[in-house]
């Protein structure tokens, strides 16, 4: 055996999940070929969209504020995910240890940059529907 011989056993939970991804998505279209509707025809080809006959362009132009509406959303729902790690980390450490210091601060700023988002989209009236 060679000494540039790589251990890749750690890699055998990675590559059974993507092969697993991969068989659920190829059986997922193959059954839906078999089990799916063969009739095709003029009222199946239409487009439905909630019940309802589209009527209009697609390309109909939104109010900017609902896009700032959602990266704000995102914005917290990102911070949400990131203060659930440090907290359990930051219970672990040593009471007045440098690190500790160090933490808190980072995350201090990480929520401060939040409140700034949410500030700036309050004052550009995103949260005002009139």
């Amino acid at each position: 055996m060679s000494t540039l011989a790589v251990d890749l056993t750690g890699y055998l939970p990675i590559v059974l999940l993507v092969l697993m991804a991969v068989a659920f998505a190829v059986a997922n279209l193959v059954g839906t070929h078999i089990l799916g509707p063969r009739v095709a025809g003029e009222q199946k080809e239409i487009v439905y969209e909630s019940g309802m006959n589209p009527v209009g362009t697609a390309r109909k132009r939104f109010n900017v504020r609902f896009y700032i509406l959602a990266m704000t959303f995102l914005v917290f729902d990102v911070e949400i995910i990131f203060l659930y790690p440090w907290a359990v980390t930051y219970t672990k450490l040593p009471p007045g240890s440098p690190e500790a210091g160090l933490f808190l601060g980072r995350i201090v700023f990480f929520i401060a940059t939040s409140i700034v988002a949410y500030v700036y989209a309050w004052r550009k009236g995103v949260f005002r529907w009139d």
